[in-house]
C-alpha cells in the first residue's frame, strides 16, 4: 500500500455503490485519491460509500448517471471536469447481465442483447471516448475495464454477457496500442465474487470455494487490490484474472 500511494490522483468509478466498484473506490480513496462514485439506481449504497470516505478523511463525490446512455456519459464526465478539473484514473465497473442459459436460445432477445451490450461494452468505449481529452491532460492517465473470466471461458449468466465482456478485452487491447503512451488501459477479469450480481446465491458460491485451488472464491477486496495495481503500475493492454486460480488451473483434485 505504501508503495502504491493515489495523492493528487482524481478517480472515476461507474458501478461504486456496491460490490466490486465499492470496494475499488473505498481502497482507492484511501491510497489518497479523489474519488468520484458513479451510481445508476443504487443511491442509498452510494451515499453510505462516500460518507464512510469522508468520516475517514477521504474525498468523495457522487454522481448518478446511466452509462448505457451516452448523453448521460457526456455530462457525467462534463461534471468531473467542472468539479475536479482533471482526471487521472477511470474504472469501467458497471455492468448489467439477465441470466439466461446458454442452451435457450429463443430467451436471449433483441432486448437483453441491447441493454447488456450497451451498458457493458459501448458504456466502457464512450466514457473512455469522452474522458480522453482529461486524461491526456494527466501525467499517469489509466483506465481500468472490469470484465470477467467468462470471456475467457465462455462460462458466465448468458451469452450475450460473455460476448460483451469479450468486446471489452478486446476493446482494451485496441485502445491501449491506440493512447500510448498517453494513457495506460488493462483490464481484470474476475471469476465468481460474492457480490449478488446476477443473482447468484450461496449455493452458487459455497461448491465453487471448494473448487478454487486456494480455496475460497476471490473478494470485492482483491478485484479492488488489483485495481491499485494497475492504477499505478507501468504497464498497458493486460488482462489480471482474479479467481482464486480456477482459470488457469481448474478445479482442485486432490487426485493430482
Amino acid at each position: 500500500m505504501t508503495l502504491m500511494r493515489l495523492e493528487n490522483h482524481v478517480a472515476l468509478v461507474t458501478g461504486a455503490g456496491t460490490g466490486m466498484g465499492r470496494a475499488i473506490a473505498l481502497l482507492y480513496a484511501r491510497s489518497g485519491a479523489r474519488v468520484f462514485l458513479n451510481y445508476r439506481t443504487s443511491s442509498a449504497a452510494a451515499a453510505e460509500a462516500a460518507e464512510q470516505i469522508r468520516a475517514a478523511g477521504g474525498r468523495a463525490d457522487l454522481l448518478q448517471a446511466d452509462v448505457s446512455d451516452e448523453a448521460q456519459i457526456r455530462d457525467l464526465v462534463a461534471r468531473v471536469r467542472a468539479e475536479a478539473g482533471r482526471l487521472d484514473i477511470l474504472v469501467n465497473n458497471a455492468g448489467w447481465t439477465r441470466r439466461i442459459p446458454h442452451a435457450r436460445l429463443d430467451d436471449l432477445t433483441g432486448e437483453v442483447w441491447q441493454r447488456t451490450l450497451q451498458t457493458n461494452l459501448l458504456g466502457p468505449f464512450y466514457l473512455i471516448r469522452a474522458a480522453l481529452p482529461l486524461l491526456r491532460q494527466s501525467p499517469h492517465a489509466a483506465v481500468v475495464n472490469i470484465a470477467s473470466t467468462g470471456a475467457l471461458t465462455g462460462m458466465a449468466s448468458s451469452i450475450a454477457y460473455v460476448a460483451s465482456k469479450a468486446g471489452l478485452l478486446a476493446i482494451t487491447q485496441s485502445l491501449a496500442r491506440a493512447l500510448a503512451p498517453e494513457v495506460r488501459l488493462n483490464s481484470i477479469a474476475p471469476g465468481l465474487i460474492r457480490t449478488g450480481f446476477a443473482g447468484w446465491t450461496e449455493e452458487n458460491y459455497a461448491p465453487a470455494d471448494a473448487a478454487a485451488p486456494l480455496g475460497r472464491l476471490a473478494s470485492v477486496e482483491d478485484v479492488a487490490e488489483a485495481a491499485l495495481y494497475l492504477a499505478t503500475a507501468n504497464v498497458t493492454g493486460e488482462t489480471i484474472v482474479v479467481d482464486s486460480g480456477l482459470y488457469r488451473l481448474g478445479p482442485r483434485s486432490w487426485g493430482i
